[in-house]
């Protein structure tokens, strides 16, 4: 009903706004309409409504502009918004503060978006505005290898710049739905949000997802609309469905009122007309991005100054080990102020209903990111976010306090996991001669380090293998990471495919769904249609776009969509462009038809040989190719057929001193198909395997024995 009645305003605003621009009617007209158009809205809306038919119609062209002296909407323009001067970049503050007004000047916001709409080259901008040294290094905040090497955020990261008096804690969040936990957990830091939105692309699945928390978390949020320097980029549409997108997920009327700006992150400068961006294209104008820094001041509220008054009290957000100081805990200090020798000590959430310190100790270090780089400080006030030291047992969601604090601060729920992954010590014949790390236990110790930071992350003991453990996360690609670090590492161990999450209630059997927005060449919609549909996908709207591109939105279950991507990527020819987000969970719907062949199967050890994988490759396509080792029940090929079939890859061709007048054929083997770890985990059945070594990635049979395997198919039948 909302969403209904949201979109009814949305077009009514539409409708006055036009009216507005071209100077229609007066005022007392205008106000009828809101009056009337009211009746769609609700209640936080209406005053908007009205307060826009107060402001009465837009000046034309060459006009001194007529302002209204308040106005809560504030969708179009922040030129008169700001009520403040832009001062340069960068610029030092007059004379030292005291924490009051330290506290008071202190901004904390994130930039939440969908993937590959340019938060992080946003950020690398901010920061050159501020005047931080960046080395010549773009996306300094993805500094992990992976986040550089896949040219995606993977973990949140906090910095801090200085503008003027004011200091700004800037949070960048990944935009990929496997890593929602990120954003979740750093939403509790921040008192408002910078909504990145791509000008050509509109709000994606991920831009409802972020948004959604950030609304129901009280965020204010500042939108800008990224590469307007594009010739595709579409301003009005894209306005227009940004200001749908913060009706149907219920915006109050404060949040309702948020200032848009057109930025090009990568070029550096944000602008508030859409007129100026010919203008700066061609040169004639330049502009920087003080819009943008000044709106971030005047939209997110500062920490409340009374907080100082209290103990030292602060949230642990992120935790990360280093060899010479130990766990290191990152938060926003939500009371109180910290000083290097202070006594602390760590509480439990309030959900484990336990008020007993779990550990104490000093301050022996305080830290604090400027820029690119990280500063040792002596004190810390309430709401800046810093890194302390000295603290043995600190988790993330703990709260870290004076010892005069007993009851621990309020955290934002993290939403449960949706795929479930078994975890187990590598048994195949060729365990331990790559990875160091290869015994149960070692294997728990580090799946429970990484549940200490990663909050989405849950492990836990598996129900029918002792030696094997549960690893719980958001999603196939946030797992596939955790393995893929674990490999670089020197670990060797064996993964299950991923399964979905159920949910058992009054009404049965509950699965997740999920929303799947693709966008693919026309010629390749038939197949992609049809593949979603073996999978139990509805479709729930078909529309063009530009560049004879279809859009698709779909309703899937996710266990439909594990293993779907490199299908999606071979069917539109790496063309297509798919993202997902969860939706819900709804009852089961029955068990898939049967979507992929069997496989081929080793059935002896050794090293292939281009003789017997040439009579082989006739029964399907290969995953190896010759001299490579393989052991019996390592899968080693795709049958052409739903069976599976067991071979010899290791046969050698037998020598004789007998001459022929012919001269042996030469073999040439067609290339063999190589797996990633993320194809692999997405391929494998559940009687399978990923056995995963530092230096190689297999598909096994969890059976190894052929002959075991076909008695324990016969019992299963």
């Amino acid at each position: 009903m909302l969403r209904q009645a949201g979109f009814r305003c949305t077009a009514s605003l539409n409708g006055m706004l036009a009216a507005r621009s071209a100077g229609a009617g007066p005022a007392r007209q205008m106000s009828h309409l809101a009056r009337r158009s009211a009746v769609a809205c609700t209640g936080s809306q209406t005053a908007s409504l009205l307060a826009l038919a107060r402001a009465g119609p837009v000046p034309r062209p060459g006009s001194a502009p007529q302002l209204p002296a308040h106005q809560p909407l504030r969708f179009f323009s922040l030129s008169t918004a700001t009520g403040m001067s832009a001062q340069p970049a960068g610029a030092t503050g007059s004379g030292s503060l005291t924490p009051e007004q330290i506290v008071k000047n202190t901004r904390n916001v994130a930039i939440i978006a969908h993937v590959d709409h340019g938060k992080t080259t946003l950020v690398d901008t901010l920061l050159k505005s501020c005047n931080e040294e960046l080395s010549g290094v773009d996306r300094v905040m993805d500094s992990d290898p992976q986040e550089r090497e896949r040219g995606i955020t993977i973990m949140a990261s906090a910095t801090s710049v200085s503008y003027g008096d004011y200091n700004l804690n800037i949070v960048d969040t990944p935009g990929h739905a496997d890593f929602g936990g990120e954003v979740e957990r750093v939403l509790g830091m921040v008192d408002a949000v910078v909504l990145v939105v791509d000008a050509t692309e509109g709000p994606m699945t991920q831009t409802k997802a972020v948004l959604a928390k950030a609304l129901q978390n009280r965020k204010r949020a500042v939108v800008i609309l990224n590469k307007v320097d594009r010739e595709s980029a579409r301003l009005g549409a894209v306005e227009n469905e940004v200001f749908d997108l913060f009706c149907s997920l219920g915006a109050d009327d404060d949040q309702l009122s948020f200032p848009i700006l057109y930025t090009s992150g990568r070029d550096g400068w944000a602008v508030d007309n859409p007129d100026d961006i010919p203008l700066i294209k061609s040169g004639k104008k330049t502009a920087d991005m003080r819009l943008l820094l000044d709106a971030i001041i005047e939209v997110t509220p500062s920490p409340e100054p009374e907080a100082l008054a209290s103990p030292f009290s602060m949230a642990v957000t992120m935790i990360h080990r280093e060899p010479f100081l130990g766990r290191v805990a990152t938060g926003r200090i939500a009371t109180g102020s910290v000083k290097v020798g202070d006594p602390l000590h760590v509480l439990l959430p309030k959900t484990a209903n336990d008020s007993t310190p779990t550990d104490s100790g000093r301050v022996t270090k305080l830290l604090k990111r400027r820029g690119v780089d990280r500063l040792e400080i002596e004190e810390a006030h309430a709401g800046d976010i810093v890194m302390i030291c000295g603290l043995s047992k600190p988790l993330v969601t703990n709260t870290v306090a004076s010892p005069s604090v007993t009851v621990p601060l309020d955290v934002i729920p993290i939403d449960p996991p949706t795929v479930s992954m078994m975890f187990s010590p590598n048994d195949s014949p060729f365990n331990g001669r790559e990875g160091k790390s290869i015994t149960s236990a070692q294997l728990l110790e580090r799946l429970q380090h990484e549940m200490e930071h990663n909050v989405s992350i849950r492990v836990g003991p598996h129900p029918t293998r002792s030696d094997s453990f549960e690893v719980q996360g958001r999603g196939e690609m946030q797992l596939g990471v955790l393995i893929e670090n674990m490999r670089r590492e020197g670990m060797e161990f064996s993964v299950s495919p991923p399964t979905v999450v159920y949910h058992n209630d009054e009404n049965g059997r509950q699965e997740p769904m999920e929303e799947v927005v693709i966008e693919v060449d026309e010629q390749y919609t038939g197949i992609v249609i049809e593949k979603l549909s073996i999978r139990k996908g509805e479709m729930l709207d078909m529309s063009q776009e530009l560049g004879n591109k279809t859009k698709l939105t779909f309703r899937v279950p996710s266990r439909g969509l594990i293993g779907y991507r490199p299908i999606f990527m071979v069917d539109t020819h790496g063309t297509g462009i798919m993202n997902r987000a969860f939706t819900e969970y709804v009852p089961y719907r029955g068990q898939f038809e049967r979507v992929r062949k069997g496989v081929i199967v080793s059935m002896d050890t050794g090293v292939s040989t281009a003789f017997a994988l040439n009579s082989i490759e006739a029964r399907g396509q290969l995953f190896i190719g010759a001299n490579v080792d393989v052991y019996p029940g390592m899968v080693i090929g795709e049958h052409s057929r739903d069976n599976d079939l067991d071979v010899n890859p290791i046969r050698a061709k037998k020598v004789t001193n007998i001459r022929t007048t012919a001269a042996d054929e030469q073999i040439r083997l067609t290339p063999p198909r190589q797996m990633s770890l993320e194809e692999a985990l997405g391929y494998i059945n559940p009687d399978e395997l990923v056995e995963v070594t530092p230096k190689n990635v297999r598909i096994r049979k969890q059976i190894l024995d052929a002959g075991k395997r076909r008695t324990n198919a016969k019992v299963m039948v």
